[in-house]
């Protein structure tokens, strides 16, 4: 990396610190103005403000990032073409894809850092962050228990839990339904139970006060255990992992929370969808680089103003486009990874042809 690149380097880092800076305070000062009531009514000290905003922080930072990084390139190459520094350039034989050369590097960077800070230090924030607000912002408050729970546990058996606490791993009110065909379903075996407990030290499901019933065609045979080893094939971690939701979940626990849900028969392309989509979206730096050099590299009257407004249009058109092709594609069933990816495709194609049309 020469002289010029490094400078290039350190004009976009530091107007790339001070984007995300005041766009996150903007955020903030208005978010704390909509709640600001809600923890008043709930007696809510400063202390628990802070601490709800420390762990909102991430999730505004992982969505302001790439705007941030727009507005810093247009920035960054904006004062270099008021400047005649990029007229200056081309002089000595520097192509404008040479200039986009460190901004690329750099981007490339930041955008696998966010992938880290998107799909494992954002999730455990935002735990922490929604047990603050269900107690503070909302009349329920966290539970670790879980309430009429229906499940399928395989694809032919389905598993119906009236009240479930993770705390004592315990179920109460078990039904366990299992049958033939999963085409053409016919009861073979029912089991009910008082309660299930996850026996920690044989990783295994203990009932009590068990009932089966099991059918064939000469009618029903009826048993009964006061204690018994219940087949469940979900875990008690599993089940737990049921209980929260997808922000809050990591990047590997979504996998296994989809890999739960699908093996139970549910159709999982719109989790699988949403998931690759969260992998691609810490690349939308890398994207807003193509639009912006080519655009802030040409001088144009309004200056400053007609950068800004350029970058919200691109910022926003993107993130609407991002939600929108997730329903085209699951609505004409793509391939989930195609799905999530394709907002990315698309738009680095429409960079690479604004930066092709641009002089160079």
């Amino acid at each position: 990396m020469n002289l010029l690149d490094r400078y290039i380097v350190k004009q976009f880092v530091f107007t790339l610190f001070f984007a995300i800076i005041a766009l996150c305070t903007i955020f903030l000062v208005v978010n704390l103005l909509e709640n600001l009531d809600k923890f008043l009514d709930q007696n809510a000290t400063f202390e628990i403000i802070a601490k709800y905003y420390l762990y909102f922080f991430p999730e505004i930072i992982k969505l302001l990032t790439p705007v941030a990084t727009l507005i810093s390139t247009l920035f960054t190459i904006g004062r270099l073409s008021t400047l005649n520094e990029i007229t200056a350039m081309k002089s000595g034989g520097q192509s404008l894809y040479r200039l986009m050369l460190p901004l690329l590097l750099v981007t490339i960077v930041l955008s696998f850092l966010n992938l880290y800070f998107n799909g494992w230090v954002v999730p455990k924030a935002n735990e922490s962050k929604k047990l603050i607000e269900q107690k503070y912002l909302s009349s329920s408050n966290h539970a670790s228990s879980l309430y009429n729970l229906y499940l399928r546990d395989t694809p032919t058996r389905n598993l119906i839990i009236q009240f479930y606490d993770a705390t004592m791993k315990q179920g109460n009110r078990i039904s366990i339904e299992d049958f033939s065909d999963e085409n053409k379903p016919r009861i073979i075996r029912r089991l009910e139970a008082n309660t299930v407990t996850w026996d920690t030290t044989n990783n295994k499901w203990v009932g009590a006060d068990v009932l089966i019933r099991e059918f064939d065609s000469d009618g029903a045979k009826i048993l009964r255990f006061d204690t018994c080893d219940v087949d469940i094939r979900l875990k008690h971690n599993e089940i737990e992992q049921l209980k929260r939701e997808p922000s809050e979940m990591n990047f590997d626990e979504l996998r296994t929370y989809i890999a739960i849900l699908k093996l139970g028969g549910k159709d999982v392309r719109k989790q699988l969808i949403a998931y690759y989509s969260a992998w691609a979206f810490p690349f939308a730096n890398l994207v807003v680089v193509l639009f912006g050099v080519p655009f802030a590299s040409v001088r144009r009257k309004g200056g400053i103003a007609i950068q800004i407004g350029a970058a919200m249009i691109i910022a926003f058109s993107y993130m609407i486009f991002t939600e929108v092709s997730k329903t085209i594609s699951f609505a004409y069933n793509l391939d989930p990874i195609l799905a999530g990816w394709i907002a990315n495709l698309i738009f680095i194609f429409a960079g690479l042809i604004i930066i092709f049309k641009t002089r160079t």
